[in-house]
């Protein structure tokens, strides 16, 4: 009995520890819904494969956390083929069409034409020069927490960003300043981003872990 009591009491605090959940079965997309070029999915080899088939986002719609996430560190495995544009979004929605306004992107691009490269929290904080390599699998991490994000590939901080007290969800793009209200830090789903027709992006090992 005082053995059992003592494996109970010792439990909550090994997972507490651990506390990463898969939220890809590297088998199919159970638990993930696609918008627009569905097509654009397949799975291949154990990772999610945006095939170049055209734009499309694939938004987490699983049980885990009822698919809404606020404080949180994600990992995500991801190699791109050259000249392909992808990205990981946060703190969003679903939506059937368009690139989402609801949230964050972080950047998945290493040498695709966009300025804007890998580690990006798109158009509100830039990395300039790509951190990682096409061909070759790095891993990205998203930590979210309170007002604050961070984002590393492969354990290196490329960026972070508070988000502040009178942020009104502005984000830059193209030649003006184009307002989208809900891109503030509110808590949302992840999506992966199939970006366009050519471009080849591949998820693997996408893991969440809860934050108070």
């Amino acid at each position: 009995m005082y053995r059992l009591l003592l494996i109970s009491l010792l439990l909550p605090a090994a997972l507490s520890a651990q506390g990463w959940i898969s939220l890809f079965n590297g088998k199919d997309l159970g638990g993930w819904r696609a918008s627009e070029t569905k097509y654009t999915w397949i799975v291949t080899e154990g990772a999610i494969k945006a095939q170049g088939k055209g734009r499309s986002h694939l938004f987490y719609a699983g049980a885990v956390g009822g698919a809404i996430f606020k404080n949180f560190e994600l990992r995500v495995d991801v190699k791109t083929e050259p000249e392909s544009n992808g990205g990981i979004y946060f703190h969003t929605e679903y939506q059937d069409t368009g690139f989402p306004e609801r949230g964050f992107e972080v950047q998945v691009n290493n040498t695709y034409k966009d300025k804007r490269k890998t580690g990006s929290l798109y158009g509100v904080q830039d990395v300039l020069e790509a951190p990682a390599k096409d061909g070759k699998w790095f891993k990205q991490s998203i930590l979210v927490q309170g007002n604050q994000v961070t984002i590393k590939i492969d354990g290196k901080t490329v960026t972070t960003w508070t988000q502040p007290a009178d942020w009104q969800g502005l984000n830059k793009r193209g030649p003006g300043l184009i307002y989208f209200p809900d891109r503030k830090l509110a808590g949302g789903t992840f999506a992966l981003q199939g970006h366009d027709q050519h471009s080849v992006v591949y998820y693997k090992n996408i893991k969440v872990r809860m934050l108070p």
